[in-house]
């Protein structure tokens, strides 16, 4: 008995501790609105929520969140192979090293908006946000599993070699292991950044169907309740996409770990 009211009140400051963050940031919100008082510079809570509520059964909603989750989505996927596949290679030939890492240093301190801006001269509109979100992801994912292959255990490589493993199981049983949460960590941040970037790109280049559109169209058209509307989509998509990616990479791991072991 005890401890199922003990388990129950663990549950209670749990959820305690996400709602009260919460409801103080909107207490400041709505007294802000209140003081500002002008719908237009920042509209009260109740308002955004009930036009996210309206733009949640429009058509134009779901298939400009679908059309963006799709393309930052193949950015994402391609990036993320891209920068594990270049940290293989820089990690194995010298000559990958000094040919390509330069590049992925130059692409990871440029501004985001300088690359929107000279994509913009190459690359179709529809193709931008993918192309954006993959060329930040690369260089994070790179940077990432480099690390965790540099800070492969030496003394578990030797003992593979002492037990005679084939490359294959040493891999398998001795490397990923090693490289997953530094390449969990890039899927994690990575989706975050693909996803802030995809948008951004949206916003400049105007996909036809896309969040960066409506956000852009809300904001010239003065709609502040909209945009913050639109914003806030933007926001929860990216956190449940990073949840999602976290989820999805544990759980990789441990069927990972479960056929490595047989």
């Amino acid at each position: 008995m005890s401890i199922s009211i003990s388990i129950s009140n663990s549950k209670i400051r749990g959820l305690l501790s996400i709602l009260a963050p919460v409801f103080f940031w909107l207490a400041i919100w709505q007294v802000l609105s209140m003081v500002v008082a002008q719908e237009l510079l920042v509209p009260a809570p109740l308002v955004v929520l009930n036009t996210f509520a309206m733009l949640v059964t429009t058509e134009v909603f779901w298939r400009s969140t679908g059309m963006s989750l799709l393309r930052i989505a193949l950015g994402f996927v391609l990036g993320i192979a891209a920068g594990s596949a270049a940290a293989v290679l820089t990690t194995r030939f010298r000559v990958a090293d000094l040919l390509v890492s330069p590049v992925l240093r130059i692409v990871r301190a440029t501004p985001v908006a300088s690359f929107i801006i000279l994509a913009l001269v190459w690359i179709k509109t529809g193709y931008l946000p993918a192309f954006i979100s993959f060329l930040m992801v690369v260089p994070l994912t790179w940077g990432n599993v480099e690390k965790g292959i540099y800070h492969t255990d030496i003394k578990l490589l030797e003992m593979a070699r002492v037990f005679r493993l084939s490359r294959l199981k040493t891999l398998i049983h001795v490397r990923i292991p090693s490289v997953m949460p530094y390449f969990m960590a890039a899927c994690t941040t990575g989706m975050g950044l693909a996803w802030k970037s995809g948008i951004a790109a949206e916003v400049i280049c105007r996909p036809a169907l896309s969040v960066g559109k409506r956000l852009q169209d809300a904001k010239i058209y003065l709609e502040t309740p909209e945009v913050f509307a639109w914003t806030i989509t933007v926001i929860v998509l990216s956190m449940m996409l990073e949840r999602l990616i976290v989820a999805v990479a544990k759980r990789f791991g441990q069927r990972f770990n479960a056929s490595g072991g047989n």
